[in-house]
């Protein structure tokens, strides 16, 4: 082909790509295309048919080119190829896109393939096609060996993402048996701070008859040595009593510090035969006292009523012990919270715990009148990691594993709750035949 007939092809060639990727005026195109021209994109969905169908796809990748920030492109014919006559040619031509849109940078590549007629002496494009770069092997029609390559290479990326995977859901275990221990050790606190207070009242009575006792030695020795025996017994038998009470607030003290360390040890898991209305007051009590330790403020009414036909049920006692301890401080901070915002002035802050045997089954509930739970939470509060509370005062992991520890129990965890008025917790345990 005559040189400057072939660059008069490349021109109009190369002024239609322009048109599009940069901001050449659009009107131009009347000169260097067909009426009826057709176009299609990478997919049979993307077509064009007339002129004035370019010129609106145009338009609108001028308008959002406007958008991008470091546009950037480069132009390559990579084929050409022409009729016998020379009235037909078609072009294939390489362009390397590069922008930046809302701060991500994109690199594409895309391939054109545009045919040119001559008519009545000037080329006119009469149909453009536009396509993602394939290399193939020669004698590889139906790209057989390129498709097993694309395979090999979405199966090493699959392997890739599947090793991800794989180390961020053991990263994910990590992390949530890190969390499970800090929602331990945060009930752990809780329970100390009740069992400081409750344990200083034993401890104050057996300081108090520790000293009385040691007074009344001496008063005792005094007599004797004015041999007054009979006021000596008198004395003797006083000392006898505050011994006694010595040793009973002695005991009082050991039994809440063996309750302490049966619920910080890890435990085998196994079942032991326990006094269900015994252990729910203790927690009652020591949920109250260890808020209290850290709010002197903060003050309650406390409501039980136990069912004393039910005796003792085989649990893991440290276990149903987080989640009484659980429920409770819930329900106190609960009621708290709905005191400090409240506008009723004779709000009473109230949380009550009873218990009821049916049947074959013992049913432990815990009521408050705080205000309640929003509807929208109601069914994401037994999910892990999901907190009503305050950034920083919850783990989301409390009743989560207060359901799994049910559960395990085979017995259920439910909840009962009105906007403004209460929540009701009950948990449902099965007694062993």
């Amino acid at each position: 082909m005559d040189k400057n007939k072939e660059q008069e092809l490349l021109n109009i060639h190369n002024h239609w790509i322009s048109c599009f990727m940069e901001d050449t005026p659009i009107e131009q195109l009347d000169d260097l295309m067909s009426k009826n021209i057709m176009g299609f994109g990478t997919t049979t969905e993307e077509k064009v048919f007339g002129v004035d169908k370019v010129k609106e796809l145009c338009r609108l990748g001028q308008e959002q080119k406007q958008h991008l920030k470091d546009y950037n492109y480069s132009l390559d014919i990579i084929k050409k190829q022409y009729s016998n006559n020379e009235e037909c040619a078609v072009i294939v031509a390489e362009v390397d896109l590069s922008y930046t849109f809302n701060g991500v940078k994109t690199n594409l590549q895309l391939r054109t393939s545009t045919v040119i007629f001559n008519e009545t002496g000037k080329w006119k494009i009469v149909h453009w096609h536009g396509s993602v770069p394939v290399e193939t092997e020669e004698g590889d029609t139906w790209h057989a060996n390129e498709l097993h390559r694309e395979n090999e290479r979405l199966q090493q990326k699959v392997d890739e993402q599947t090793t991800e995977l794989r180390q961020s859901l053991e990263n994910l275990k990590a992390t949530q048996s890190q969390l499970i221990q800090s929602e331990k050790m945060a009930s752990l606190g809780e329970l100390t701070a009740g069992i400081a207070h409750e344990i200083q009242n034993p401890l104050n009575f057996v300081n108090n008859f520790s000293e009385v006792s040691n007074e009344l030695v001496d008063e005792m020795n005094e007599e004797l040595n004015k041999g007054d025996i009979e006021e000596a017994k008198a004395i003797s038998e006083d000392i006898k009593q505050n011994l006694e009470k010595i040793t009973h607030h002695g005991k009082r003290a050991d039994g809440i510090v063996k309750g302490m360390l049966q619920h910080s040890r890890t435990g085998t898991g196994e079942k032991e035969s326990t006094n269900i209305n015994k252990l729910t007051d203790e927690y009652f009590r020591l949920a109250y006292h260890g808020l209290r330790a850290k709010d002197k403020s903060f003050n309650a009414t406390l409501e039980t009523n136990f069912d004393e036909t039910i005796g003792k049920i085989d649990v893991v006692p440290q276990d149903i012990g987080r989640v009484i301890l659980n429920l409770f401080t819930n329900a106190f901070f609960a009621v708290d919270e709905k005191k400090s915002i409240s506008e009723l002035k004779d709000y009473k802050p109230t949380v009550s715990v009873s218990t009821e045997k049916s049947k074959n089954k013992v049913i432990i509930t815990v009521r408050d009148n705080g205000n309640g739970i929003p509807k929208k939470a109601l069914d994401k509060i037994f999910q892990p990691f999901f907190t009503t509370k305050p950034t920083g005062q919850g783990t989301g992991l409390g009743l989560s594993m207060s359901y799994d520890i049910i559960k395990a129990h085979k017995g259920e965890l439910t909840v009962a709750t009105e906007k403004g008025k209460f929540t009701e917790f009950k948990i449902v345990l099965p007694i062993a035949d």
